[in-house]
This record gives C-alpha cells, sequence and structure tokens, in this order.
C-alpha cells in the first residue's frame, strides 16, 4: 500500500460524513495481523475483547501497530462499564463497540462514558492523548478534541433492542450502529409468543438507524456475496468482513486443496 492513508483520528469524522470504510474482527491477540491489514489499506479493525483473550497490554500493542500502518483500531470491549471504556479510549484505540445495547439508558451510559464533555469520562492523559501532547492548548481543548475522535458502537443483537430501537438511536453520541445478526437471531427465536422475523426486525433497526442520523454497520463472511448486497442496500457503510482466524482458515484450505491437486491428483 504506497498510497496515503487518513489519519486514523479522522476515523469518526469519515464514518459520521457517510463514507464507506471497510474492517475485521481481530481475534489473535498479536499485533502483526492488524499491520498486515493497515498495510494492505483496510480502514479499521475491530480488536475483540469480547470474544477472544486480549489483555490490556496486548490491546496496547495492538494500538501501536495500528498506528504504525495507519488503520483505526477499535474495541469490542468484553464488559459494558465505564472502566473498560476508560482504558481503551486512554491507551490509544479510536473508538469502542459495546455488545448487548438494548435499551435507551443503556446506549446513554455508553455514550456518557466516552465522553468527557456532557459525559463522564475521567480525565486521564495516555498515549490516547500523546502524553499530555494533545493538551498543550489546555486542557477543555484536549477534551473537545478526545470527544470528537473517540468513534461509539452500540450492537443491535436483541429482541429487546428491536421493541425499543426508536429510543436507542435517537440517543445522542452513539456514532454507529451494528447490525448484529447472530445474536440477534438467536434472541428472537426464544422469545415467546408473536415475533419478527430476523429480516424484518434488521429492517426495522436498520430504518431506525438512518432515520436517526447515524451511520449503519454490519459483518459479512463475504463481500462477494448476495449478502454483502443486501447489507450496503440496506444502508451499511461501515462494513467488517470475517475476522483474522477466518482468513488464514481459508486461505490455508486453499493451498491444501492446491497441494493434493498437485501432488496426489485428488
Amino acid at each position: 500500500m504506497t498510497t496515503s492513508r487518513p489519519d486514523i483520528r479522522d476515523f469518526r469524522t469519515r464514518v459520521k460524513n457517510g463514507e464507506p470504510v471497510l474492517g475485521t474482527f481481530m481475534k489473535f491477540t498479536v499485533p502483526q495481523p492488524t499491520e498486515i491489514l493497515g498495510q494492505l489499506g483496510f480502514d479499521f479493525v475491530m480488536l475483540d475483547e469480547e470474544h477472544s483473550p486480549w489483555t490490556r497490554e496486548q490491546l496496547g500493542h495492538a494500538y501501536l501497530g495500528a498506528r504504525a500502518f495507519g488503520i483505526a483500531p477499535i474495541v469490542r470491549i468484553s464488559r459494558p462499564d465505564a472502566a473498560s471504556v476508560l482504558s481503551c479510549l486512554d491507551d490509544g484505540a479510536v473508538g469502542i463497540m459495546c455488545p448487548h445495547v438494548d435499551s435507551a439508558p443503556m446506549a446513554r451510559n455508553l455514550a456518557s462514558w466516552s465522553r468527557y464533555k456532557g459525559g463522564s469520562r475521567g480525565s486521564g492523559v495516555s498515549r490516547g492523548g500523546d502524553y499530555g501532547g494533545m493538551a498543550t492548548q489546555g486542557i477543555d481543548n484536549y477534551y473537545q478534541w478526545a470527544d470528537g475522535v473517540s468513534t461509539v458502537f452500540a450492537m443491535i443483537e436483541d429482541a429487546a433492542a428491536i421493541e425499543n430501537i426508536e429510543e436507542i438511536t435517537a440517543v445522542e453520541g452513539i456514532d454507529v450502529f451494528f447490525l448484529g445478526r447472530g445474536d440477534l437471531g438467536l434472541s428472537l427465536s426464544n422469545v415467546q409468543g408473536p415475533k419478527p422475523t430476523l429480516d424484518e426486525a434488521v429492517k426495522k433497526a436498520a430504518e431506525a438507524v438512518l432515520r436517526n442520523g447515524k451511520a449503519l454497520a454490519a459483518v459479512c463472511p463475504s463481500l462477494a456475496s448476495d449478502d454483502a448486497q443486501a447489507m450496503k442496500d440496506l444502508g451499511v457503510t461501515v462494513m467488517l468482513v470475517g475476522n483474522d482466524q477466518g482468513f488464514l482458515r481459508a486461505s490455508a484450505a486453499a493451498q491444501l486443496a492446491n497441494f493434493n491437486k498437485l501432488m496426489k491428483g485428488a
């Protein structure tokens, strides 16, 4: 990748402006896959603390790799609390994604934890603020700058979230709503009585997100698929494809098939 890259701290502005961006989930708790994807030209990585054993120190290494190769690091936090959000943003993530946001009060808490002004984010300067370098023009200027950088994703993946979707998506301070179709389908399957289909629930959520002027995100196993086209048609601009483990598995499986064909005629 030889062309100039956007500043990773412009990621929120790009998303809010409706620019299409591409990312993937990162399961391996090392920085090298992030560096490779940055070198290729991906826009962001979703460091998956929820479903992978990332430690705070390992995340810090990934942030450095992301900075070095111009790819925005976002963390899917494992615990929906102020401390989890604070540590990620202080240490150098340019955004966080919170699972299972199923009510407006929870969305408001998430927005508050992520912002200084009008929020409850604790004041501290670390890598995220260039170790004080971003505060040289005054701490209030730093707070305003940091609030403008921090990108907040909320995951819609529960039947309760669909019931409350208009109120949730109207909450100020949430920039992106992610359609968590896997868990949403599971949640809907556990509902007793009348309920929407998964497609109906996804459509309802997407319409509410766009109506309230927020960005829409989703993940697809492949971008060369009818599903990816359907997500684009729905209004998704923040697109994720697979994950690093899946990339490795698919590539390795293809080469194994090539080997069998070459050496064994299979």
